[in-house]
């Protein structure tokens, strides 16, 4: 299953009044669940791996933008941007291979639907789109680095 796929049948269950479905696909499986009204995907990886991203990254990203009040200047435009965040856990790769050129730069110009990066989880290579269309700010992770869920992966101004 590709990331479109999945997030497609996240908006099935969010709007079903399923409270969880578990779907296997060869040596994949994937279950969603809903809490309080929202559905979470569970996928298969390391116990490790599936708590940490409830914890590590969202008490990281607002302490960071805390710690940086004093530029006054810079703040509203901080604010202008969008940030793209990584759907998944795994590997971030800026290009499709070693040896080509990334798909973005900073100062490119994307429109949705374009492909910005790869990650690769659990062997699988899912490319990630931008859901904005506007100039890349900023690319926030490196080449070959790992990512959590939900972890900021570019800065867009829209």
């Amino acid at each position: 299953m590709n990331l479109k796929e999945i997030q497609q049948l996240i908006e099935i269950v969010n709007i079903s009044s399923l409270d969880e479905v578990i779907i296997k696909d060869g040596q994949s499986e994937i279950t969603l669940r809903r809490n309080n009204s929202k559905v979470s995907a569970v996928l298969p990886t390391a116990p490790v791996i599936a708590q940490q991203p409830v914890q590590a990254p969202q008490p990281a990203v607002p302490q960071a933008v805390q710690e940086q009040p004093a530029p006054a200047a810079a703040e509203p435009a901080a604010s202008d941007l969008i940030e793209i965040h990584s759907p998944i856990v795994g590997t971030f790769y800026r290009s499709p291979s070693p040896d080509s050129l990334p798909f973005v730069n900073e100062g490119d110009k994307v429109k949705a639907g374009d492909v910005l990066c790869i990650i690769e989880a659990m062997k699988l290579m899912n490319e990630i789109e931008s859901e904005v269309s506007g100039t890349i700010v900023e690319v926030l992770v490196e080449n070959g680095q790992p990512v959590e869920y939900n972890q900021a992966l570019f800065r867009v101004k829209p």
